[in-house]
């Protein structure tokens, strides 16, 4: 019969030697995915130009002073339709008078994801100091803190970031429709945006075959390591396959096993454009 001591000592033995069969089998699967990404990394495929292949432009666009505000209100059920009539006319105003240098992306409603929520997306064209110079005179401006005063009674809560656009995306244009949008957002761990632009710099090949790609963010004021990726499709069904189309093509997966650990949490928002909305 064996004795307890060597019951002990062959446990022992059988778990040393599970371990080492893991550290085997991990480092093999490491050393094959870290050779695929040097691979991917040098191929001729990925050369992009000077300006998105510089470490110092990795981020954010430095030929361009664009700064962005994106917004988030949440609207009471029975206010939604007031409410996209009110922001239509604030808009059109801001956005056509050259004494604002702001003018609005887009405008959306979400249909699914937090419902009756609006999202709208400006740029600053001059950065900081455009962004001051808006405020100061909207200060000032008696039909738009009437507005806001009236905007005030149909909202149940309302939040805002500051963002810089990624130098590798699309800057958002307007583009007729009609589509729908998808706003993923991304909340990272800190310390780790270098490395999420760097394999999206990659990555991104991937995702314009369709013209989907319409703008990449990152927060500056707000909340912190925010990434927000918006994308246009023509229905549900073509967002499904195109989504679908990037798992067929070699690397996409390698970006995605990659940023995946940098990743604390992430949403997605399907949205449909306002009537006033430049992305339609």
């Amino acid at each position: 019969m064996a004795t307890t001591g060597s019951v002990r000592s062959r446990g022992r033995l059988l778990w040393c030697r599970y371990f080492a069969g893991i550290d085997h089998v991990g480092r093999k699967f490491s050393e094959n995915a870290v050779g695929r990404w040097f691979r991917s990394a040098s191929s001729s495929a990925h050369k992009v130009d000077a300006r998105k292949d510089a470490h110092s432009n990795l981020l954010s666009k430095q030929e361009t002073t664009n700064l962005y505000k994106i917004q988030f209100h949440n609207v009471k059920p029975e206010c939604l339709e007031a409410y996209n009539n009110l922001e239509a006319e604030v808009q059109k105003r801001l956005h056509h008078d050259e004494d604002y240098p702001c003018e609005v992306v887009g405008s959306w409603n979400t249909w699914y994801g937090e419902q009756d929520q609006a999202v709208h997306l400006w740029r600053y064209r001059g950065g900081y100091p455009a962004l001051t110079e808006c405020l100061d005179k909207l200060k000032v401006n008696k039909e738009y803190l009437e507005s806001r005063r009236e905007r005030a009674k149909m909202l149940h809560a309302r939040r805002n970031q500051l963002l810089l656009e990624f130098s590798f995306w699309n800057e958002p244009l307007p583009r007729p429709g009609p589509n729908i949008y998808e706003m993923r957002s991304y909340s990272l761990k800190p310390g780790t945006m270098i490395e999420w632009g760097n394999h999206w710099a990659r990555a991104i090949k991937y995702r314009q075959e369709s013209d989907e790609a319409v703008g990449g963010f990152f927060s500056q004021v707000g909340d912190l390591y925010v990434v927000h990726h918006l994308w246009a499709y023509e229905s549900l069904q073509s967002r499904d396959e195109t989504r679908n189309s990037a798992w067929r093509k070699e690397g996409w997966d390698a970006n995605v096993y990659y940023t995946v650990p940098l990743i604390r949490s992430m949403e997605s928002r399907i949205m449909i454009p306002t009537a006033s909305s430049p992305l339609q």
